[in-house]
């Protein structure tokens, strides 16, 4: 029981390491011992990275952990404890108060005090704390009586206080990548402390696990106790894709990231928003976010959606899409769906209009053929000396001087003067902008304001 202390609100001594038993959760016996044995983290684990220095140079150092869960935070916390031999208490942010954290603090440096082990204190989702109970951390941070890790899943600068965050260095942990799941749970089904190679997994089942996992470690190795118990219960030695979705409650989703599915459900999920029809849309989108799609893949092709295939429409598309592309950065899964669910309806039942994108079209197609020509001379800069004397610039009409603030001139270059690249439709806000333009190119081109139009080719 060697320091150890009873402080209410806290474990002490290294009890995650302690929770290594037969019965323990399958996600606890596997954590990581050692630095090299963490899956994934590879910016954490290079040489010279500051964790790596901090354990192998055993510097008293405080760190705050921010990352999704199950990327390893308290595993880190735990590895610092173990690897530079510091004892390991934690302190819930949930139960415990100002006066636990105190308790805790003084208990750390009592022990420095009578010559014991320097204490790694580890504060769990410490976004959870008030400030006040922030502030009782400082002075432990502050003296170094105790090596603080706190782990956040929310973003410190907005959920840390300043002072804390300036004391300790912040290390910003990723999501797991497929392969680094799947890694994990290779490793638990042969290590003695997993299963031992007791049982085995079907592909399809493995890869079910990995796609529900979402990057989450703990969650992978959950999931895969499960089914193995479930297997076992069947009698059988290898965990199938039906053992394996009766396990977890889940249906597997047919969805394959790199292959088939990926661009087919793509494919729907964009022709859907484009065709307005929302309840597809959403069933194509549900079914990207069950199978772990990338959110920002997603918030990506609506924003390109917004202007490909919305336009001048609805303007307000190309900023919901923005917005929601900018919100998944920030809050992340699950509840970023929320977002992506808004986004989808809104560019579904926006008012279609492809004007921007044939007009771009039509434009670099010219360029492309050759139908380039020199800028015409009234354009071109006047800024410089000797400018006047090529007469550039010369004959410039100010727009801002003209009525309507529209100069009859020449922009295009000779070989697309009458070119019309943009023509937009009467569908949504682009019925007004139609108008509107309309009545400019005929001002700009010398037909003036009211006249009637040339007759499109079509």
């Amino acid at each position: 029981m060697d320091g150890l202390f009873d402080v209410p609100g806290t474990t002490g001594g290294g009890s995650l390491n302690a929770n290594t038993h037969a019965s323990a959760p399958l996600a606890v016996r596997m954590r990581p011992r050692t630095l090299e044995e963490l899956v994934g983290q590879e910016q954490l684990r290079a040489p010279g990275a500051p964790l790596r220095r901090l354990i192998e140079g055993d510097q008293s150092m405080s760190l705050l952990l921010w990352g999704p869960p199950g990327t390893g935070k308290t595993t880190i916390a735990s590895i610092v404890s173990q690897q530079t031999d510091r004892r390991f208490v934690e302190v819930s942010a949930v139960s415990a108060g100002v006066k636990e954290v105190r308790a805790a603090i003084d208990a750390a440096r009592g022990e420095l005090v009578r010559g014991g082990r320097e204490t790694v204190l580890f504060v769990d989702e410490v976004h959870r704390f008030s400030k006040a109970q922030q502030d009782a951390l400082l002075p432990g941070v502050e003296n170094r009586w105790v090596t603080l890790v706190a782990a956040t899943t929310e973003n410190p600068f907005f959920s840390v206080i300043s002072p804390l965050l300036s004391r300790s260095l912040l290390l910003r942990l990723e999501s797991l990548t497929d392969d680094d799941v799947r890694a994990v749970l290779a490793q638990a089904l042969e290590d003695e402390r997993g299963l031992g190679g007791r049982t085995s997994i079907d592909d399809d089942a493995l890869d079910h696990l990995v796609r529900l996992a979402g990057g989450d470690a703990r969650r992978s190795l959950t999931y895969l106790e499960a089914a193995a118990g479930a297997a076992a219960s069947r009698g059988l030695d290898a965990i199938d894709l039906e053992t394996a979705e009766t396990a977890v409650d889940q249906a597997a989703v047919r969805y394959d990231r790199q292959g088939d599915q990926h661009y087919d459900i793509t494919s729907a999920f964009i022709k859907s928003v484009r065709g307005s029809d929302a309840d597809a849309a959403l069933h194509y989108l549900a079914r990207m976010i069950e199978a772990g799609e990338d959110p920002r893949f997603i918030a990506r092709r609506l924003m390109i959606l917004a202007s490909e295939d919305v336009g001048l429409a609805d303007s307000t598309a190309l900023q919901t899409a923005v917005a929601a592309a900018q919100i998944v950065q920030l809050i992340g899964m699950p509840e970023a769906q929320l977002t992506l669910a808004h986004a989808t309806i809104a560019l579904a039942v926006a008012p279609k209009s492809n004007a921007v994108t044939t007009a771009i079209g039509a434009a670099l197609a010219d360029v492309r053929a050759g139908k380039i020509g020199p800028v015409p001379a009234h354009l071109r800069d006047a800024h410089y000396a000797g400018a006047k004397k090529l007469g550039h610039g010369s004959t410039y009409k100010y727009s801002h001087d003209e009525p309507y603030g529209i100069a009859e001139q020449q922009y295009a270059p000779d070989a697309v003067l009458d070119a019309e690249y943009y023509r937009p439709t009467s569908l949504g806000a682009e019925a007004a902008v139609r108008e509107r333009w309309e009545r400019i190119r005929r001002m700009i081109r010398g037909a003036g304001p009211e006249r009637g139009t040339r007759r499109r080719p079509r």
